[in-house]
């Protein structure tokens, strides 16, 4: 038997969901990638720690995903185990009239639509934002000039060794699409948010104003990652690549959005090849034409971990 097979049979023991081979397209709002040896749904925290820890000791690599928002995997897929936290880390409460806590696997349209539901304010910025809110957290997430740094009050965490801490927000070292948990192998489990008590109905009108924001000047209709490169100081990336005449751009199925150029799309067929391979002759152009070097913000994974 296999270390994989070994993890297997404790993942199914463990009454966690197993699939085999299983295509990273379902599983990143790019729609690319290659196959994932083993992609295990965890549903509960002690499940989690026996799954991580069985892991470690058969030295397979894992990667914990939430809704793959910022991922792009490639086309060779990822080797080992896929974790994607389900069940429990899903839910989510009012700790009291104005904390809300909630998993890190809840989406966080949910987690907005929930707020919203208990007339609380402070997180409309992030209606529209897809992925989880462990993956908020992970990029610090931000739009319209917030960030989840303004509304996060902790954060609690799983180390490898299965000890659970939670970190305050200035523990938390959160900077522009960062955050402590970048370049660890810490896993976040549950966040707490300070929101304020507000009208449902202004809390609704600011999210449908954000959204058709959103929508009007992001391509929607084309799967994506959202956003390629992090902000340059004093500029915005989208302008610098439509300004280099790139909008339209493509390399196979990978292409430069019509609606706005910080955006790269797939057009229906594209590979992670395609995808990099534009990106760089993305950063090349901007940096020929203006001076200024673009700084990718999505996750090129997969291969060997």
């Amino acid at each position: 038997m296999s270390q994989l097979e070994k993890l297997e049979q404790v993942a199914v023991s463990l009454h966690c969901e197993v699939r085999h081979q299983e295509s990273m397209r379902n599983h990143t709002t790019f729609k690319i990638g290659g196959p994932a040896d083993l992609f295990v749904v965890v549903n509960r925290l002690e499940a989690l720690k026996i799954v991580c820890q069985t892991a470690q000791a058969l030295a397979v690599p894992y990667l914990i995903i939430g809704k793959g928002s910022n991922l792009l995997v490639k086309d060779s897929g990822i080797r080992g185990a896929v974790i994607q936290l389900g069940g429990s880390f899903q839910n989510m409460h009012l700790k009291d009239n104005s904390v809300l806590q909630a998993g890190a696997g809840a989406s966080l349209a949910s987690v907005c639509g929930y707020a919203l539901q208990q007339s609380l304010s402070g997180l409309e910025f992030a209606w529209g934002i897809p992925g989880s809110v462990g993956g908020a957290v992970f990029m610090n997430a931000g739009a319209y000039g917030e960030e989840m740094k303004d509304v996060i009050v902790s954060c609690t965490h799983m180390r490898p060794d299965g000890e659970i801490e939670t970190l305050q927000t200035n523990q938390l070292q959160f900077a522009y699409r960062r955050s402590i948990y970048q370049n660890t192998n810490l896993i976040v489990l549950s966040v707490d948010f300070q929101l304020h008590l507000a009208d449902k109905r202004f809390i609704k009108e600011k999210m449908d104003d954000l959204f058709g924001r959103r929508k009007d000047k992001q391509p929607l209709d084309f799967p994506s990652a959202g956003s390629v490169f992090k902000r340059p100081t004093g500029h915005f990336a989208g302008t610098l690549i439509e300004q280099c005449g790139l909008k339209g751009a493509a390399v196979g199925g990978a292409m430069v959005s019509l609606k706005h150029a910080g955006f790269i799309v797939n057009t229906g067929n594209a590979t992670c090849r395609d995808v990099l391979a534009l990106i760089a002759f993305i950063q090349t152009t901007v940096k020929e034409q203006t001076g200024v070097a673009l700084e990718c913000e999505i996750r090129p994974i997969g291969g060997d971990l």
